[in-house]
Parts: C-alpha cells; structure tokens; sequence
C-alpha cells in the first residue's frame, strides 16, 4: 500500500480498469471477476487511482497468504504452514505481480489457494468425503478460480488425474459430479456471453497459436521466466527440495499428500512447457502450478532448519525488496529511458515507461485542448481516437477520465479489444467532426496510414516530452485530424 502510488498503472491493469467502466457477464481476453473487484475497491468507480485499484490485489494477496498458511497447517502442521506463507509471500509471481499489480491472477489466488484447501480435507479426512457441503465448496472455488482466468479449470485437470490414479473408487460418488456441476453453472456467464458473440473469445486466442515447429528459443524463454517470476533463490529451492522428495529424505505423514501435490503441479507445467515449444507463452501463465511446490519447498526447510525465519528466506525476500527498491528509484528518478535510442521509436522496450509519465502528460494535453478550442483550432468535444488497446488504456485512465475527454476505438478487434465494446455506448463520430490522435515515440506508428482515408487533414504533430530529472525520456506526438470525410465502420458484429 506504501508502494503503489509510486508506479502509475502498467498496460495491463489500465486496460482492466476498462473491464470496470463497462461491466459484462464476459470480456474479450478475460472473465468479469477483475473487473467487478476494481468495481469494489474503488467504491463503484468514485475513487479510482493507483492505490484504490490496487487494493483488489492487495487484499486478495492478504486472504491468499492466509489460506496458504491453513493449508500448510493442514498438511503437516503450523510450521510448515508458516514456512510456506513466507514462500508464497517471497515469491515474485504470488507475492508481487498477482500481489501487488490489478490483474486477473490477484483475486484467482485466494480461489485457487482455497481450492486446493478443500481437496486436502477431502483426502486427510476420508470419513467425511460423504459431506456434500465439501464438494459443492470445491465445485464453487474451481468456478470462481475460472471466472477469474479460464485456466483455473487446470484445478480440475490435476485433482482429476489424481482420482484417476489413487482414488479410482470416487468416481462412483455422486458428490463428485455435483462439485463439477457446480464448476459448469459458475461457467455459464462466459458461454452465454460468448454464444451472444459467436465465441469470439477462443476463436482469438485459437488464432495466436501457429504451430510454426520446434521454438526452442521460445522454451528457454519460459523456463527463464519462470526462474525470474518465482525468484531465482526460490526457484532452486524448488530443485533441491524435489530431489529431496524423490530421493525420500523428505516425505509428508500421508503419502497421499505428496503425490496429490505432484498431481496438482507437474502436469500444468508439462502443459505450458510442452506449449512454449510450439508457441511463445507467458511465464505468469504457469504461476499458480508452483503454488503446490511451495508446500513441499517449506517441508525441506523445516527438515533443514529450525530457525523461525531461515536465512534461504531473507534472502529471497532481499532479493525482492532490493529490486522493489531500484525499480521505484528508476521509474521516479532514472534521467533516461533503457529502450531504444533511436528517434523514430525513441524508448522502445522501455519498461519504466509504462509506469510513468501519463499523469503529466495527461495534464499537458487537457491544457493544449483547452487552448485549442479558444483559438478556435479544434472543434470542442473532439474525441482521442485510438487504433490499439495499448496506449489507449493509459490514454482512457489518466486522459479522458479526469479531463471529460472522450476516447474511440478506429480499427479491428483483435487490435482494440474491449474498446470495440466501449464505442457502443460513446457518442460516435460524424461527418466533419474533429479529432486527436496521441502516438508516444516508444509505440510508433504512423496517423496518416490508419486514418488518413477518414480525415480531411492531419496536421503535423506538437510534440509533448516526458522529463525526468531533468532528461527528456519520451516524447508524445499529438496529431490534430481535421474535419472526418468518411465514418469508421462498426467493429462489432453479433
């Protein structure tokens, strides 16, 4: 909470921000739930800022450590359970990016934690496997886990695998079916909101997988990313703490225990390692199968140590407060940008940009619009038109939100994402309307080619520039699009 008004918005939680403003049984990328906890925590959109946002994740990190540590209790004990919660905690991807960051993985955690807690009371507890309150609990926090992100199924995919293997006999318990049922009506306001849209959701994300052969290069990338996002200290942890458990040094009191934690992590992440090879993945994808490790990670150390807080642990949490450190000092200090230096992309692959200077530039530019329309330079009401999700959710947070601009979508959907649901309830252009079009140097591109064709003239740029410490860092090029001569078809079709 101390941190999170020192970085603006990234891409990703300006865009989700969007999933707020329009409330839906579905969303194009995602299900409702992110958009439904911004809703709550920034009390129904009347305080919306870096904090209020995150607060969402906050929290939901808080319950999450919470559950982490009740099921480590369960397993074997409070120790185990306070050693895995410092894991859980000291990890980049569940302590930091699902912890701190808006994304649908914040709120998927205390589902998915919570899931996993339920399914250790089914197996350590086998007397009360008869309890149909157990299976519909289970059933609604796998449901809950999907609405957040669809891959929160996987939890059935695991836990389904291991009654296939060690507990065959429950498949003749009707309870396990009313679980699953429960999971599938959790699931029918995204299936309703896709049958509305012609599943327009998965054939998207069917168009992003290319089977183009063998990446070996895009397989390295997510075993590297892994090791970064769950912390490299934690991630050897990891290694030596699974030859301990196959080499029988370590072992739970219920062997059951450990083979449904394998069960519960090693094919989710043979499924994205087996995807990184055809197609480039997202090491955050494969984040929640690492949460079972954390439980064997934490029976190592208890066997290993005594100490109440192992030195293994300050280090991995050093290792994340002093990046934490350094990442604030140069997002709020850092006199250049660490992308390209080149002017037509200036700042490129810059990852500080993203978490600074809109605020500013959001000021500058409500001042240049105000100055436009007393010279009579641009018509007033004149919308920010976009071609692209990104910077158009930066530019719908700190431009339009505080100045009462309006922002339309120009383009396809598979570029403008939600926006091309945000157009239908906005004012829409007419002929001879005026327009800006915002392009920062570090998302290059070019006014003239995308919407040259709608506009009688587009002026050259005035240029705004992003200063920090006294080094200009990027430069937004904002265009003035005079007098529009031919209306932007509708992107959506039902």
């Amino acid at each position: 909470m101390v941190v999170a008004p020192f970085f603006e918005l990234g891409n990703d939680e300006v865009y989700y921000w969007t999933y707020a403003l329009q409330p839906d049984w579905n969303h194009f990328d995602h299900p409702p739930i992110i958009g439904l906890l911004i809703r709550l925590t920034t009390f129904n959109l009347q305080w919306a800022n870096e904090l209020s946002l995150r607060l969402g994740s906050i929290f939901s990190a808080a319950l999450a450590t919470w559950f982490v540590f009740k099921l480590g209790k369960l397993l074997d004990g409070e120790r185990l359970g306070w050693l895995a919660a410092l894991i859980y905690s000291a990890s980049v991807y569940t302590g930091f990016l699902a912890g701190f960051f808006i994304l649908p993985d914040s709120p998927q955690m205390p589902f998915w934690i919570g899931a996993l807690y339920i399914m250790a009371h089914l197996l350590i507890y086998r007397n009360e496997n008869n309890q149909l309150i157990n299976w519909i609990l289970l059933g609604l926090m796998i449901g809950l886990a999907a609405l957040c992100k669809v891959h929160g199924l996987f939890l059935w995919f695991g836990f389904g695998l291991f009654i296939l293997f060690k507990r065959i006999a429950w498949l003749l318990n009707w309870r396990l079916y009313i679980g699953v049922l429960i999971t599938l009506l959790c699931l029918l306001p995204i299936v309703f909101w896709n049958i509305q849209y012609d599943f327009i959701t998965y054939k998207f994300h069917s168009e992003r997988v290319t089977h183009t052969g063998l990446l070996w290069k895009s397989f390295a990338q997510e075993l590297g990313g892994e090791m970064a996002y769950q912390n490299p200290i934690l991630f050897m942890l990891f290694i030596l703490s699974i030859i301990a458990l196959f080499s029988k040094r370590i072992k739970f009191k219920q062997k059951r225990i450990t083979i449904w934690l394998c069960f519960m992590s090693i094919p989710m992440l043979m499924v994205f390692w087996a995807v990184s090879l055809f197609n480039p993945t997202l090491p955050h994808w494969s984040g929640p199968a690492f949460i079972p490790l954390f439980f064997i990670a934490a029976l190592y150390l208890q066997n290993k140590t005594f100490a109440v807080f192992p030195n293994l642990l300050k280090a991995a949490f050093f290792l994340v407060g002093f990046v934490l450190v350094i990442g604030v000092g140069l997002v709020q200090l850092a006199p250049r940008n660490f992308g390209s230096q080149d002017l037509a992309n200036y700042g490129e692959y810059c990852p500080t940009l993203d978490l600074s200077g809109w605020k500013k530039f959001g000021i500058a530019f409500n001042q240049l619009v105000e100055n436009d329309i007393a010279t009579n330079k641009m018509k007033k009401g004149a919308p920010i038109i976009v071609d692209k999700w990104f910077p158009a959710g930066h530019l719908e947070f700190y431009v339009t939100k505080p100045f009462g601009i309006s922002l339309i979508g120009i383009g396809t959907l598979p570029n403008l994402h939600k926006f091309a649901w945000l157009n239908e309830e906005r004012k829409q252009i007419q002929l001879g309307d005026d327009a800006y079009c915002i392009v920062p140097s570090n998302l290059p591109t070019d006014p003239n080619l995308i919407y040259g064709k709608y506009y009688s003239e587009i002026e050259k740029p005035i240029v705004i520039n992003q200063v920090r410490s006294g080094a200009n860092i990027r430069y937004f090029n904002v265009y003035r699009l005079k007098s529009c001569k031919l209306i932007p078809p509708s992107i959506l079709t039902r």
